[in-house]
């Protein structure tokens, strides 16, 4: 894309020598000799560029300057006069100009300023495309569901995000969507211009985790080569959402109370007070109550975060929103992965109606991810969906039977194609899996209709 420049400038040679440079660029270029040409040139076009004199026979820079700024805020304006002064700089640059140069002025220094001054309205414009579909993206839209419990979460979500509410608790097992009402509630508030943080708490160690989240000094340990602003400073205005806070350790989880009450913090092995404002947003799928008891977390931290709670239903307890969500889902991967699916067949729906689907809502998505990668068919059946994958306890050996039962057939079925799958169709090898003769795997297979 050709950058588009315009010269306002009542010196005829000027003009002529900047447009002569900026085409050998490739740049596209236009001149104005005066404010009222320039305004003409303006009008209703856009520009990436504008070289702006400080004096014009009939108004001066600073108005065109003003007048521009009016209506683009991104377009780079490099002011040029032959009377510099301090005063007239300045005003210059409060009304938006990039630069000041003063004539006569060399091509490479300009070219410099130039090159450099589109960069950075070049990485702007970037970010805010990509603040532009962030806020689409973790809109209100992004959460699926309506069931009256998921309908009351939204309204709950909306006043949050709306409110000045510094801290914010998310509750809920896991695979439920803590992340993702997280970003909704900081890409629906007046902080969505300013940085998410997404911290996880259970990946960094103690010592690490404090100097990530409150930077530290040069010196402060052994790999301290320079000060570093931790990710507290980088959000000022922002949000940070610390995930399964309720395995943060003990020692941070007292500097983080410490934050909560005084909204100070100081870098590791520093000694002066830094102010941010920033939004916390904590959430656990622990039973909190249980591991302050056992004293593994403090109870006064809980009461900090717990201004305003949100309870996450588990994806059991929404109703059709098993269905909706699935539907969803085959619509985006069958999207995704250019497949012609588009529906579940019944038996497939009653299937997934009928487990009860521990991993919420992350689970089922990886279920129909699944199912729409292998199918061969436009509409994803029962036996495309390999769910209910019991799960071996680890106190008894038994297996964990799901809260709303199994259909025994079809997770006799699903465990014998993942055998025969896993190796590779080899009848003494799968049998050996599911500890088996292979005579009684022949025959489950021909009960089952698996049989070539």
């Amino acid at each position: 894309m050709r950058i588009r420049t315009l010269i306002i400038e009542d010196e005829q040679l000027i003009r002529w020598s900047l447009r002569q440079k900026f085409e050998e660029r490739g740049y596209e270029t236009r001149e104005a000799e005066n404010g009222v040409a320039a305004l003409e040139a303006l009008d209703g076009e856009a520009y990436d560029l504008i070289m702006l004199d400080y004096k014009l026979p009939d108004m001066t820079g600073l108005e065109i300057l003003a007048k521009v700024r009016e209506s683009d805020t991104d377009v780079v304006i490099i002011m040029m006069t032959a009377f510099s002064t301090i005063e007239s700089a300045v005003e210059a640059m409060k009304l938006g100009a990039y630069d000041y140069i003063t004539k006569p002025f060399a091509m490479d220094q300009l070219f410099r300023t130039v090159d450099k001054a589109l960069e950075t309205t070049k990485l702007r414009r970037e970010v805010r495309e990509l603040r532009r579909h962030l806020a689409h993206e973790y809109g209100m839209d992004s959460i699926v569901g309506q069931d009256p419990c998921m309908l009351k979460l939204f309204e709950t979500i909306n006043r949050v995000a709306a409110s000045g509410s510094s801290t914010v608790f998310l509750r809920g097992e896991s695979g439920t969507g803590k992340d993702l009402v997280a970003r909704v509630i900081h890409y629906s508030s007046d902080r969505a211009p300013r940085p998410f943080m997404n911290i996880a708490c259970t990946a960094i160690s103690e010592n690490l985790l404090e100097s990530e989240l409150f930077g530290h000094e040069k010196g402060a340990f052994t790999d301290a080569k320079s000060t570093k602003k931790g990710l507290f400073e980088l959000a000022d205005g922002g949000t940070i959402f610390l995930d399964e806070v309720g395995d943060m350790p003990p020692g941070l989880q007292a500097k983080i109370l410490r934050f909560l009450e005084e909204r100070t913090f100081r870098h590791v092995g520093g000694t002066n007070e830094i102010s941010v404002d920033v939004r916390i947003i904590a959430a656990t799928n622990r039973d909190l109550e249980k591991a302050i008891k056992e004293g593994q977390f403090r109870s006064d931290l809980m009461y900090r975060l717990d201004v305003v709670t949100l309870d996450l239903p588990p994806l059991r307890d929404r109703g059709d929103d098993i269905v909706l969500l699935s539907r969803h889902y085959v619509a985006s991967f069958a999207k995704e992965f250019r497949k012609p699916i588009t529906s579940l067949d019944a038996k497939a729906l009653k299937k997934l109606r009928s487990y009860g689907w521990p991993g919420n809502v992350r689970e089922l998505r990886n279920v129909i991810e699944r199912a729409v990668l292998l199918s061969t068919s436009d509409t994803l059946r029962s036996e495309d969906l390999v769910i209910g994958r019991p799960n071996r306890q680890a106190d008894n050996g038994e297996f964990t039977l799901p809260t709303d039962g199994v259909d025994l057939h079809e997770l006799e079925g699903d465990l014998v194609r993942q055998a025969l799958v896993r190796t590779g169709n080899n009848q003494t090898k799968a049998a050996k899996l599911l500890g088996l003769s292979r005579d009684a795997l022949r025959y489950r297979l021909e009960k089952l209709g698996l049989l070539p």
